[in-house]
């Protein structure tokens, strides 16, 4: 990452763990003095500086050291369920106060404020793009690696992978799917907009900025493509199924028949 100008500040978000264990932040963070709670976000206080961290495993740092932001992600070890291996982190520059309107340009965001609930509403988009990515690229190793099923049906006409295969891919589909529209809030507005619907366009101008809408149509037109795949793949296997037992039947009809008659 480049050096910062005198006026620039350092903006990280860090995708860390599938959630967190809601009930140990609460127990273990929430009794500190410099930590506090707004809907799904917690706040941690550093000095005069501010992080939020999301129930589903995001942190968002503005003006972080990388030393500061290491010490953080070493206390909230106790608190994250299924932490990734390797964390995933994006960088980006914020300016605070030199515009008289909040815009972005460049991948800086440039506030007309410091407003720690503005902040806030920034980090709430920030966090959604960081945990889209995550969900980008597992669907993406999901197609790469079943993109020879049509291929293969196409030239074989025979089914490469069993029913048991099927299902196991169907169910990682259907998590999938799941955790965007319904776990995870990726399609709606956070409920902090609720209580703050002034602070609502700021949200809504960095989530285009971000491509939120788009990304997550493209990915659910993704999912969908590859799910109507498996589900002919399933249909074609569960005829063959159906047809192996109707032979089995009329073997044993059969074999019947000649025992009763010799």
């Amino acid at each position: 990452m480049r050096e910062l100008a005198h006026n620039e500040h350092r903006l990280t978000i860090s995708f860390l763990a599938h959630s967190l264990d809601t009930l140990k932040v609460d127990e273990n963070f929430l009794a500190q003095p410099n930590v506090i709670k707004i809907r799904d976000a917690y706040g941690i206080r550093l000095e005069t500086k501010q992080a939020w961290l999301f129930d589903y495993g995001v942190l968002v740092c503005w003006d972080f050291t990388p030393f500061e932001l290491e010490q953080l992600i070493q206390q909230l070890d106790d608190v994250i369920i299924a932490p990734l291996k390797r964390p995933s982190i994006d960088h980006y520059i914020y300016c605070e106060g030199e515009s008289s309107e909040f815009y972005i340009k460049n991948d800086c965001l440039f506030l007309d404020n410091s407003d720690d609930m503005t902040k806030l509403a920034l980090s709430h988009a920030l966090a959604q793009s960081a945990k889209l990515e995550f969900f980008e690229e597992q669907a993406q190793a999901v197609i790469s690696e079943n993109a020879y099923l049509s291929q293969q049906l196409a030239q074989t006409g025979k089914v490469p992978l069993t029913r048991k295969e099927l299902a196991k891919l169907r169910g990682t589909l259907f998590k999938t799917s799941t955790d965007i529209n319904l776990h995870f809030n990726l399609l709606d507005t956070p409920e902090f907009f609720w209580d703050n619907p002034n602070l609502e366009g700021v949200y809504q101008q960095l989530s285009k900025y971000l491509d939120l809408l788009p990304r997550i149509h493209i990915l659910q037109k993704k999912l969908d493509t590859i799910h109507n795949v498996v589900d002919m793949l399933s249909t074609e296997q569960n005829h063959k199924h159906s047809a192996f037992l109707e032979w089995v039947i009329i073997i044993l009809i059969a074999v019947d028949i000649a025992i009763y008659f010799f």
